[in-house]
């Protein structure tokens, strides 16, 4: 199994998450906890943004659940490296010049060959184009729980 997935976020549901659903102090407080919960490294490959070239060690990654028919359900937050949070979004790195950089790392972190890489993008889009076409109802009830953990 992969330890580096492309999880794409329909077009539904662009610009609809926790940053944009809670207050800049409540998203800091928030992330942050996280962050320490994972000592500052990424839950994927253990490296840092720092060691990239990045002037900040991680970032907060939203993983979603939609298996359910219309529901994108959070089901948990990740501290990512900066480079691993990018192969999360691959169409964004696309229009900044950042898709080959994900596609190393990609490989890199799953150990696999470049046409792997490759077809593990092409077969997330081909997914994502489907999900498009669903308008997706969000579900953070798991958020309540998340801050206590």
């Amino acid at each position: 199994m992969k330890q580096l997935t492309i999880n794409l976020i329909p077009k539904t549901s662009w610009y609809k998450n926790l940053r944009s659903m809670f207050s800049k102090e409540e998203w800091d407080v928030l992330r942050r906890g996280y962050y320490k919960k994972a000592n500052y490294v990424c839950e994927i490959c253990g490296d840092s943004g720092l060691n990239q070239g990045f002037t900040h060690p991680i970032e907060c990654h939203e993983k979603w659940d939609f298996s359910e028919e219309g529901v994108q359900k959070l089901i948990r937050l990740i501290s990512l490296c900066p480079m691993c949070h990018k192969c999360q979004h691959p169409g964004l790195a696309q229009i900044n010049g950042e898709f080959e950089e994900c596609v190393k790392h990609y490989m890199k972190v799953n150990k696999v060959s470049k046409e792997e890489s490759l077809e593990d993008f092409k077969n997330a889009f081909k997914e994502w184009r489907e999900m498009n076409k669903i308008k997706w109802e969000i579900n953070i009830d798991i958020i309540s729980k998340l801050d206590r953990d």
